[in-house]
């Protein structure tokens, strides 16, 4: 059957020949890149794992200390201590996430053979695991990215942001919804492939359901007995400050690689798609639309490493396998590549970004025939 072309309101349409062309130019820059990899390239990733290794256990001692001696010896020094702590370990779980955990886990490194950053074997920071992550995001997302009915990723299952979305009065509460998702963010990510939902319409059995949620089950239970039972414990007597500062970090993670995510996927100017487009689709129209679903986010080399260079996601929707580190160099001739083909890049600050999500958020969790001012968002 024929697709369904997408006709996009920001990029010129593309005739077939158009879209080879376009898609060659963006295998070609692949092709090089991937060539140019070596021991640079090494020497970073083993940078990160070794940045990751001891801001954690710096963390967690700056932690431990600032709940045995504040509560014993240093009392004015417990808060001060418990924050950096909290901190410092914070930091080590979000470039654990983003710039490690998820680049290694697409095969971004499979060619060192380091059995430490291997992309099917790696276990992550979070509750859920690595095989769900690697069916339903490197898989599932990746290749239908913001096709609706596909691509489950689209709200998670929660979220209404999207006209194209059918509302119901739930979606009411889903400002609410957002800002809860958002804290516990690891937690739902860890249950989206479980789809408890198909329990509760009757097309699973209860042991179905507790097969899949088993593997799910017990990493979660691992995660939980070492960050609030494990660690809190070792500080004896003083173990209340421990746990909260385990919480707290796992928030702060959570809330920015929410923050990151929603981003880089669901701004102003990202669109979905229909099944029906995608039918046939050739290499050039997968990579147009990675790019017509997909939203940069503008800043320094701080916010690249702090995001895991999704703050370039069209660069990572185009070259998941690619190193991450190389995203922003790519970027200028991605930009050059999209300029000449009339295709529209979508690119602004972390500010702009955000708000354009929040908006999303407010406005369609009310029908689409109800109108809600818009908050004017200065261009970045």
């Amino acid at each position: 059957m024929t697709a369904t072309p997408h006709v996009s309101p920001r990029s010129r349409a593309l005739s077939a020949t158009e879209l080879d062309q376009f898609g060659a130019e963006l295998d070609a820059l692949r092709l090089r890149t991937l060539a140019d990899l070596g021991a640079d390239d090494a020497r970073y990733i083993r940078s990160i794992l070794a940045a990751v290794r001891w801001t954690g256990l710096l963390g967690r001692l700056v932690l431990m200390i600032g709940a045995i001696a504040g509560s014993t010896v240093a009392p004015a020094m417990l808060w001060p201590l418990c924050i950096s702590g909290t901190l410092i370990l914070a930091l080590s779980k979000i470039l654990e996430n983003m710039e490690l955990g998820h680049n290694v886990m697409h095969g971004q490194y499979d060619w060192m053979g380091d059995p430490h950053l291997q992309g099917q074997t790696y276990e992550w920071d979070i509750a859920g695991t690595s095989d769900n992550w690697r069916q339903t995001h490197n898989h599932h997302h990746h290749t239908w990215t913001n096709v609706r009915g596909m691509d489950a990723d689209i709200g998670y299952g929660l979220l209404r942001l999207f006209p194209e979305q059918r509302w119901t009065p739930y979606y009411l509460i889903q400002p609410v919804v957002a800002v809860i998702f958002a804290a516990l963010f690891e937690w739902g990510i860890a249950l989206q492939n479980v789809r408890i939902g198909r329990w509760f319409k009757g097309r699973i059995s209860a042991l179905q359901l507790w097969q899949v949620f088993r593997p799910v089950g017990r990493k979660m239970g691992k995660q939980a007995l070492r960050d609030y039972v494990f660690f809190p414990l070792l500080a004896g007597p003083f173990f209340l400050p421990v746990l909260l500062g385990n919480v707290v970090a796992n928030i702060l993670r959570n809330l920015w690689t929410y923050t990151v995510i929603f981003c880089g996927h669901f701004t102003a100017d990202a669109e979905t798609f229909s099944r029906e487009s995608v039918r046939g689709e050739s290499r050039g129209a997968w990579y147009r639309r990675q790019l017509l679903g997909s939203s940069n986010i503008r800043g320094s080399r701080w916010l690249d490493l702090l995001t895991g260079n999704l703050s370039h996601q069209i660069e990572h929707h185009f070259y998941p396998d690619v190193p991450a580190n190389r995203y922003a160099a790519m970027a200028v001739e991605v930009r050059a590549i999209c300029r000449r083909y009339g295709q529209h890049y979508n690119t602004g600050s972390m500010g702009r970004q955000c708000a354009q999500v929040s908006w999303r958020i407010l406005r369609y969790a009310l029908p689409n025939g109800v109108r809600l001012r818009r908050l004017a968002v200065r261009k970045a």
